[in-house]
């Protein structure tokens, strides 16, 4: 029930990063370090390990000295959303 619980909310996650992959504003690092976290998203496996994985990858680039201040909130949202999946009991 947890991981059905998870998996939706990771669903919800991905339409967010798809967002802000199409957003053509944002610098080619940053939008690498989006699509490498949606990869992780996609992975067959455990939900909190591929919330791990996408996580590791979008705290790195949150704290980049030059990510516009629009960017980092958009990462910062996705951040903490994945931080709710883990969250979730079962």
């Amino acid at each position: 029930m947890a991981n059905e619980k998870k998996e939706e909310k990771v669903k919800q996650i991905l339409e967010i990063v798809n967002m802000m992959l199409n957003d053509t504003a944002m610098p080619k690092n940053i939008r690498a370090a989006v699509e490498n976290a949606k990869t992780r998203l996609n992975e067959p496996g455990e939900p909190d390990v591929r919330v791990g994985g996408a996580i590791y990858c979008l705290n790195e680039v949150s704290e980049d000295i030059n990510l516009s201040a629009h960017a980092r909130t958009q990462i910062w949202s996705i951040l903490s959303a994945l931080e709710t999946v883990k969250e979730i009991q079962g």
